[in-house]
């Protein structure tokens, strides 16, 4: 989720010549919060902040209202409700949000066959070869946008370039609820005033190694010679800053048709040292990825835990399987494995479990004898659970530990 609070907007308007941006970037505005608000229109217009209601949770995404008061994603929710004390906390519905997702990436597969998607709020989308059918970006972005608030009330901001690129940095500069186009001739002065930041893969640190060297705006690193680039931050890194500083960016749209990896986070009510407890919201947190990945068709086949410890010290560890897979057994043994290859540990702040390297649903092979017969097993459970609830079938020391729940959704950047 963006940080950004909609102070720089910029717009253009359909007079602006669009023959060079054939590349759109589609961004859902606020999308938690804006979806979460669906079914609380009395709240709309409000500062709201999307998460659970507890000094040790994390913000999962905040309304513009709120950003406003300096709140985004993943800070502290004692800090948020510091810096907007009136803001509104609501809990996060991840299957909502995922169903809407659906719905809109299946908005943008009408429009076009080049749909590459980077989470589940935004995409890349190829529009090149629609020009003489459908228009170009002036027509083709407008009537998105349009169709997108119509069918699931959710609005979406949209940038439209020559690279993916510079779309993505335009679409973030029109929002909120608004459309940028830059074409070619205009890229340059678009990019040199915004700060470094704007360069795609420059975060806090880059900006502070870039700072070191006098650089503070893209037209700073454009105007740096490359050699001496690649002597100060290596050649790779060199001339990726003077691709981008000038604009170029040679990447495709490459279609993807499902999110590239699934996982959930629990942040403790208190800090945790009992091994048992770990492995019961370990099981839990793998449950709730492996239907996450049933229900998207697709498997996974590295699993990744991640543990974060009381003084935010955080460690990930990660194996790959010998193949994809989708069920909960074994996606929960593999991350009880690479618990306990940590050895002892000390209190634990939060847990995670993510399932990546995903790919669309095929046979079960060979890593458990019996996973296919597992695999039916939990799909019969998934329609239970459809049916009567989440907790008409669970192991009973999930439905002990449902109880204590504090936090628990898509880590990372959804």
């Amino acid at each position: 989720m963006s940080k950004q609070d909609g102070s720089n907007r910029l717009v253009s308007g359909p007079e602006v010549d669009d023959a060079t941006a054939t590349i759109l970037h589609v961004d859902l505005d606020a999308f938690f919060a804006s979806a979460s608000l669906l079914a609380r229109p009395d709240l709309v217009g409000l500062p709201v902040v999307i998460g659970h209601d507890s000094s040790r949770s994390v913000v999962t995404a905040a309304t513009y209202e709120a950003r406003k008061y300096g709140v985004h994603s993943a800070m502290p929710m004692a800090r948020a409700l510091r810096l907007c004390p009136r803001a509104v906390v609501l809990e996060p519905d991840f299957r909502l949000y995922a169903r809407l997702s659906a719905h809109v990436m299946g908005i943008l597969d009408d429009t076009s066959p080049d749909v590459e998607r980077l989470g589940i709020d935004e995409a890349f989308v190829g529009i090149a070869g629609l020009r003489r059918l459908a228009g170009g970006a002036n027509r083709i972005g407008p009537a998105l946008r349009a169709r997108i608030r119509a069918e699931t009330g959710l609005v979406a901001s949209i940038g439209a370039a020559g690279t993916k690129y510079v779309a993505k940095l335009a679409s973030s500069r029109a929002k909120p609820d608004g459309m940028l186009v830059v074409p070619d001739d205009a890229v340059v002065g678009f990019l040199h005033p915004q700060p470094v930041s704007a360069l795609w893969g420059v975060g806090p640190k880059q900006q502070e190694r870039l700072a070191r060297y006098g650089l503070h705006t893209v037209a700073d690193v454009a105007h740096t010679p490359e050699e001496r680039l690649q002597a100060w931050f290596g050649e790779a890194t060199g001339r990726h800053l003077a691709a981008l500083a000038w604009g170029r960016d040679a990447r495709s749209v490459e279609e993807r048709g499902h999110e590239q990896s699934f996982g959930h986070n629990h942040t403790f009510f208190r800090d945790v040292t009992d091994p048992a407890e770990l492995r019961g919201e370990i099981l839990r947190l793998g449950t709730g990825v492996g239907r996450r990945l049933r229900d998207a068709g697709v498997q996974g086949r590295t699993v990744t835990l991640t543990v974060r410890f009381h003084d935010f010290r955080t460690i990930t560890r990660s194996r790959t399987l010998p193949e994809a897979t989708d069920v909960t057994r074994v996606i929960v043994e593999t991350a009880w494995s690479l618990l306990d290859q940590l050895g002892p540990i000390g209190p634990v702040r939060l847990v995670g479990v993510r399932a990546s390297s995903v790919q669309d649903a095929a046979d079960h092979g060979l890593l458990w004898d019996d996973s296919e017969t597992w695999g039916s097993a939990e799909r019969a459970m998934d329609a239970v659970h459809d049916r009567f609830g989440a907790a008409a079938v669970a192991p009973a020391s999930m439905l002990r530990r449902e109880r204590k729940r504090e936090d628990t959704g898509p880590s990372g950047g959804d």
